[in-house]
């Protein structure tokens, strides 16, 4: 039998690096009648306490979480890391109240700079 070296390769994902989806494993549903259904596995929240704070954000009236996003990160997709550094499912709970103090920070597993 030949071994393939790139069989051990992991699978590339659908998600871009950039999606809170990247690194979630892909699963397969297999029916009664022997029908495979793909689906992404459920995404657990982050402890927000392994983050590194890079800054705070003071919630304005009207304020969306794309547009905190926007401000601290040039990217407005990237919602989804201020909730996890927050400890929000939803997103709308990051800017529902005004005045609420988010943490902004460092990817996760990202330590912090070295100070010098």
């Amino acid at each position: 039998m030949t071994v393939n070296p790139l069989d051990a390769l992991p699978t590339p994902s659908s998600y871009p690096r950039t999606s809170r989806y990247h690194d979630v494993a892909p699963s397969v549903h297999v029916t009664p009648d022997g029908r495979r259904i793909p689906y992404v596995g459920r995404r657990l929240l982050p402890d927000p306490g392994e983050f590194t704070a890079i800054a705070d954000h003071v919630v304005s009236e009207g304020e969306r979480p794309e547009l905190v996003a926007d401000r601290h990160f040039g990217d407005a997709g990237q919602w989804w890391r201020i909730a996890d550094a927050n400890g929000v499912l939803h997103p709308r709970e990051l800017t529902e109240v005004p005045g609420r103090r988010l943490r902004v920070t460092l990817p996760a597993g990202v330590p912090a700079p070295a100070e010098g």
